[in-house]
């Protein structure tokens, strides 16, 4: 059955919701202007979806599952192909995350696939089953990134740690 918001509640499903789905939007828009597009657009796909959500749980992974694939589909397009992640630079990542470390920098740093699952695992708190269904993987994957991520961020630190010893 499709259901009506109430003002009311899109504004409780908002307040409950939008850091998370602006910070995940963030990780694959890498700017300001972008994510403030996806979030919105998240929102009002589900102003118009009407899906019922069994509890807040549900309604949280909905919401980002549908950032994910919003920011996915919009970094189709050929001129976001054409953005590198450097050029989003450590003063907007601190806008939008608060107290970034500089692991977290690190982990921005990575491939989309990669610092996705990282960031719902580590900064989210969702589990590799959660992972597969809001990333549309199976959880043998998720493991997968899971497992290349921390050996990537593993390598960066040594490498910096040797670096600075130098």
């Amino acid at each position: 059955m499709h259901k009506c918001y109430t003002n009311k509640e899109i504004t409780e499903i908002y307040n409950r919701n939008v850091k998370s789905v602006y910070r995940v939007c963030f990780m694959y828009m890498k700017n300001k202007a972008d994510t403030e597009d996806m979030t919105q657009t998240t929102f009002l796909r589900l102003i118009s979806s009407g899906v019922n959500f069994e509890n807040h749980e549900h309604e949280r992974a909905w919401l980002i599952r549908t950032a994910v694939n919003l920011c996915k589909n919009s970094l189709k397009s050929f001129w976001n192909k054409t953005v590198a992640f450097d050029e989003a630079v450590d003063s907007e990542i601190s806008q939008f995350i608060p107290d970034p470390d500089e692991t977290l920098k690190k982990v921005m740093a990575l491939t989309p696939k990669l610092k996705t699952a990282l960031y719902l695992y580590y900064y989210e708190g969702y589990n590799t089953e959660e992972i597969a269904g809001l990333m549309s993987k199976p959880v043998s994957t998720v493991r997968g990134y899971l497992h290349r991520g921390r050996s990537a961020l593993k390598k960066k630190i040594e490498t910096e740690e040797i670096c600075n010893a130098l």
